[in-house]
């Protein structure tokens, strides 16, 4: 059995970890990373790099059945949906060097290929060898949560984890969950030729503002595909003629093919946290505002965090920790300014409170503004104006901001921008947007804001009027 020393210990080679890693070895530290599975972890192998080229493979097959208005012939795609999966890994592979074992190794990282498990608060065993660190970081990410259907286990599914393996194109995808993964896959596969219904035991898109929700809901099932809310599955079977699911008080669905995309559940089952004095939560490993778990020594980032499961989160508390780990300094986490994105057409994206949210919070102290696309010129110019900003806004400061419409997810960070450094609504109505821009709508919306307390005010217009007097 070796033994190695050092500075830090990183468990998990995800986004997380790696940025961990890279930071913390280059700043001085001497750092070990162990990764029992893939490099770059869910992220680029499993989630968002494959998940968005899949996305885009479907999006450049929709746009042959536009533009009847704008004078071009709209047509049939032909897919082939093989070359797409193609396309898919080639993404994959551009990106992972940039994650490899071998760049982290010439930054100066000790890579060791194993997972990692505590085998006291100071220790932790990867194969053969045995890492003694002055301090620990668990960024052993997530997983797809399979729920306990009866059936389930003796039935061939899908989940994200293989569903970017399939080489031949679902006849029918029946998906069950219609939360950001389930949406994006349904529109990406329906867009390249498949048949596709999503079952959702409550709300689809139900973690967000239902009025921007319901915006993308209709144009998923626009194009075709059949999204069925408050359908509880209660069993599955397959046979040689396909899989069949059964819903509480409702029908029976049946396709060729089934994808689980019901939410996630934390890797934690190889830690032995017990061993380390970790305390585990329901969603994770408990944590405190500086990201330290319950032994002082040993921090959990990302989607292990038991909290919200996105790849810049974990980025985000990379640079926290990091500051604490390597300075000594105070350091803890915010989250009123993370903004989140479901890249669908059109896509979904949220910083911050929603309507609901803030109007539970603020009350009557509250101000909704917003801005339509269709009074957008470039979106007009583009045929692009289903979609709008609505703006959730306390004392002249933003505490939230929602967008559905063409890339709302480039669109939210100036509200992102504002709610980090806690801007007023003044700083995006000075900004000047380039003519015309899809960002206009953001300044738009902003300038809605001071439009009554200008234009409505007759303290102004006394002003006003007093010195044209002159």
């Amino acid at each position: 059995m070796k033994r190695i020393k050092t500075d830090l210990c990183v468990i998990g080679a995800g986004s997380g970890g790696l940025s961990v890693a890279a930071g913390a070895v280059q700043m001085g530290a001497d750092v070990v990373l162990l990764e029992g599975h893939k490099m770059g972890g869910d992220c680029l192998n499993y989630g968002c790099v494959p998940s968005k080229a899949l996305l885009a493979a479907g999006k450049a097959a929709h746009s042959q059945t536009k533009g009847a208005a704008m004078g071009v012939t709209p047509q049939v795609p032909v897919v082939d949906y093989a070359a797409a999966k193609a396309h898919v890994a080639s993404v994959i592979k551009g990106i992972e060097p940039h994650d490899s074992v071998e760049r982290f190794e010439g930054l100066g990282v000790n890579v060791i290929s194993e997972f990692g498990t505590f085998i006291s608060p100071r220790e932790v065993q990867a194969g053969d060898t045995i890492i003694t660190a002055r301090r620990f970081v668990i960024s052993t990410g997530s997983a797809p949560f399979v729920p306990p259907i009866p059936g389930l286990a003796d039935v061939d599914y899908l989940t994200n984890e293989n569903v970017f393996e399939l080489q031949e194109r679902p006849e029918h995808l029946i998906i069950i969950g219609a939360g950001p993964i389930g949406m994006e896959m349904a529109q990406a596969h329906a867009r390249l030729g498949c048949k596709v219904t999503v079952l959702e035991g409550a709300k689809a898109l139900g973690n967000d503002d239902p009025e921007l929700a319901a915006v993308v809901i209709e144009s998923l099932r626009a194009e075709g595909i059949d999204i069925v809310e408050g359908a509880l599955v209660t069993d599955v079977a397959q046979d040689r003629h396909g899989i069949t699911l059964n819903t509480k008080d409702g029908p029976s669905y049946s396709g060729s093919h089934l994808l689980m995309a019901v939410g996630r559940k934390p890797n934690v089952d190889r830690l032995n946290l017990e061993a380390a004095g970790i305390e585990p939560t329901r969603g994770g490993i408990k944590v405190n505002a500086s990201l330290k778990t319950t032994n002082k020594r040993v921090y959990a980032i990302g989607d292990v965090a038991a909290g919200l499961q996105f790849t810049h989160v974990a980025g985000y508390h990379a640079g926290v920790i990091i500051k604490s780990a390597l300075f000594g300094l105070p350091s803890k986490q915010r989250m009123d300014h993370v903004p989140w994105v479901t890249y669908t057409d059109p896509e979904l994206a949220q910083v911050g409170l929603t309507e609901a949210q803030a109007r539970e919070k603020y009350g009557e102290a509250l101000s909704v503004v917003r801005a339509d696309y269709a009074d957008n010129d470039r979106a007009r110019a583009s045929h692009l104006t289903k979609g709008f900003v609505k703006v959730m806004v306390v004392k002249g400061r933003p505490v939230g901001a929602s967008i559905v419409g063409e890339q709302a997810g480039e669109l939210i960070q100036i509200w992102a921008l504002a709610l980090a450094n806690r801007l007023k609504m003044g700083a995006v109505a000075a900004m000047i947007s380039p003519y015309p821009t899809l960002g206009e709508v953001n300044k738009r919306a902003a300038g809605a804001y001071f439009t009554p307390r200008l234009f409505d005010s007759k303290v102004v217009k006394n002003v006003v009027g007093l010195v044209q007097r002159f």
